[in-house]
């Protein structure tokens, strides 16, 4: 397949709401990236926001009316794409190559894909990349750290359960096998994961808006990773919720896409407020 970088439409949907476009891109041989690029109607040149969420995690979502509708409610367009070595993006590799052996090529590479997804929406001219947002989940949280690092572009991030501090992640995450965790603790794993270590970005990040939100009882943080990714987080960027139904219950008033459009178009926070009622 050749490199795709200008983007490939696969399909196109239109609502009285949204349109929604699937594009494929490509610029790692083997490894085409599925995009969809969700933009709200009547709203011009919207700025976007990219929506990454956890291993394994598929594009499923980005295909849901309720979902296009709630990420565009406030005047934001939302780009959604999966992580290297997940969903489709899983393919031509042994069975015991996956997200987690591969850390620092799943982290790396998705990371850089970041980066590229933003050149491909500059080069679209709809939408507007002065100030990109990025909400990412679980190890998308953890990439969405280290690609806004990376990138000065992105604007305000907004993090949900995002992995870290790999040492005790990888030491409790129910994620592992009891039976292959020793692998991923030898001096030679931690130190390829050390690469790829998103807490240490955290202070690059001080320009930005940041909100770090941590579920307490989100199974795949162990406790001592969660605190440590807590621990590196300004007191007034971080909100923490006792358990999933306390989350959805404060995603009542801002729903998905409200904190991150205060943050990019503070303007329209009155409007936010009332399309959240």
């Amino acid at each position: 397949m050749p490199i795709l970088l200008t983007g490939l439409v696969m399909g196109k949907a239109e609502t009285p709401t949204y349109t929604r476009e699937l594009v494929r891109l490509q610029w790692r041989p083997a490894d085409p990236i599925d995009v969809w690029v969700v933009i709200p109607r009547n709203v011009q040149k919207p700025r976007a926001v990219l929506y990454l969420y956890s291993f394994p995690s598929t594009d499923e979502r980005f295909r849901d009316d309720n979902w296009c509708q709630g990420a565009t409610r406030n005047g934001l367009a939302a780009v959604g794409f999966v992580s290297a070595l997940t969903g489709d993006r899983f393919h031509g590799r042994p069975m015991r190559e996956w997200f987690i052996s591969e850390l620092q090529e799943s982290m790396g590479s998705s990371a850089h894909d970041v980066q590229l997804i933003i050149d491909y929406l500059e080069r679209r001219g709809d939408l507007s990349v002065d100030k990109v947002g990025m909400f990412g989940q679980g190890s998308g949280g953890a990439i969405a750290i280290l690609a806004a690092a990376a990138d000065p572009r992105i604007r305000a991030i907004d993090l949900l359960n995002p992995w870290g501090d790999w040492p005790d992640w990888l030491k409790g995450s129910p994620l592992l096998s009891d039976s292959e965790r020793a692998r991923y603790l030898s001096a030679e794993f931690l130190q390829k994961a050390a690469a790829v270590e998103p807490i240490v970005h955290f202070p690059q990040l001080k320009d930005r808006a940041l909100r770090v939100q941590q579920i307490l009882d989100y199974p795949n943080n162990p406790p001592a990773a969660r605190d440590k990714i807590a621990e590196a987080v300004p007191s007034d960027e971080l909100v923490q919720y006792k358990d999933r139904t306390a989350h959805a219950e404060a995603w009542k008033t801002t729903g998905l896409s409200g904190w991150l459009a205060h943050q990019l178009q503070p303007e329209s926070g009155e409007r936010i407020e009332s399309a959240a009622k």
